[in-house]
């Protein structure tokens, strides 16, 4: 299943955020309905990704941020490993 939006019953099309038109898909940052003229592509991803134009002005196109967050999280869970097998190792060895 693609990241594009999708038809439920009698739904009618779901409108753009920023205009009346009918959206294409959500921004990859902020999750609201955007069409193909209220958004501008990613760059330097392996995946081409719509953010909506608010998004662009303020924090641009790049997705750095979100890969940057994502590194911390899994830093931080490999932290909290590397702590739990060193007090079970000290404990083992008590």
């Amino acid at each position: 299943m693609s990241g594009g939006l999708q038809r439920v019953g009698d739904d009618g099309p779901e409108r753009c955020a920023f205009c009346s038109n009918e959206a294409a898909g959500p921004c990859a940052s902020c999750r609201r309905s955007v069409c193909g003229n209220c958004c501008t592509l990613t760059e330097g991803s392996m995946k081409t990704w719509a953010i909506c134009l608010e998004c662009d002005r303020k924090k641009g196109r790049s997705l750095r941020s979100a890969w940057l967050g994502f590194g911390g999280f899994f830093l931080a869970i490999l932290a909290a490993l590397a702590a739990a097998v060193g007090l079970l190792g000290w404990l083992s060895s008590r």
